[in-house]
């Protein structure tokens, strides 16, 4: 048993709201160990969640049930339906309780004006890697102690790796960390559509570009060095690496990229 898994034995998890985020999270968390059956997994359209129920995990419409068998409870509905699922709950709450929202551009303060004074609120942002533990989680910790935060960070640890931040950087997070899933998936996808072009079947060129990927992740991650010291040993004088790198770069890559990181993080600002 992991650490992580030792500090949530005995804890009940609901899951309000279980979409894909919700989903790739319950399964993350049931492939580290813990046990379906300490899991509630909530959604309207409750039958849309039956690849949960072969693993055991109590499948609910009713909100209420869920936090009121809960030690954990973990908001995962739509932002602009924050607020009436915390109405809707609150009377369930108290102090034992640990808030975990994952919505964004909800502030810890607009949470914390819904429910019982006392009730610990965390704000987190993972990603749908979530469903294979490689998810980066941001956390902030409102009001939390120090086990709430050890709780949180738990929890988060078992579907991949955490980072606490500050509340104002939360949107941020937002968007490099969730949204850049889709960033770098559409990235992997014109590899491999150029892997094809230069004379690849689908299947091989699908292997190689994610490995290719999964590799530069490592280096990184590994040996904590920037980029560009990585690109230096593979960039060599009239090589075809350089050639190619500065094609992109004249065709704005680079610049396309940060465009579009900052155009996402005005819009999630502006609502």
């Amino acid at each position: 048993m992991t650490n992580s898994n030792y500090m949530l034995e005995h804890k009940k998890i609901a899951l309000i709201g279980c979409g894909n985020l919700g989903t790739a999270i319950v399964k993350g968390l049931i492939s580290s160990g813990l046990k379906g059956r300490d899991i509630i997994a909530t959604r309207g359209n409750k039958h849309l969640l039956s690849d949960l129920q072969k693993e055991e995990v109590i499948l609910s419409s009713d909100n209420c049930f869920a936090v009121r068998n809960a030690d954990i409870v973990i908001i995962a509905v739509k932002p602009h339906n924050v607020d009436s699922v915390l109405s809707e709950i609150s009377a369930e709450l108290n102090e034992k309780h640990l808030i975990i929202s994952l919505a964004s551009a909800v502030s810890v303060a607009q949470i914390k004006s819904f429910i019982p004074l006392g009730t610990a609120v965390v704000r987190a942002m993972p990603n749908t890697a979530a469903d294979v533990a490689e998810s980066i989680t941001c956390l902030y910790a409102g009001n939390c102690d120090e086990s709430q935060k050890e709780i949180a960070k738990a929890l988060f640890d078992c579907i991949g790796e955490t980072v606490f931040i500050n509340e104002e950087l939360m949107n941020a997070a937002t968007i490099l960390g969730a949204c850049g899933i889709a960033y770098a998936l559409r990235f992997m996808r014109a590899m491999i559509q150029g892997g094809i072009q230069v004379g690849f079947d689908a299947k091989t060129a699908t292997a190689i570009a994610t490995q290719t990927v999964k590799g530069a992740a490592e280096l990184l991650i590994q040996r904590n060095e920037h980029p560009e010291k990585e690109i230096d040993k593979v960039t060599t004088p009239k090589g075809c690496t350089i050639v190619g790198l500065n094609e992109m770069e004249h065709s704005g890559f680079s610049s396309s990229l940060i465009k579009g990181i900052v155009a996402s993080y005005k819009a999630i600002e502006s609502k």
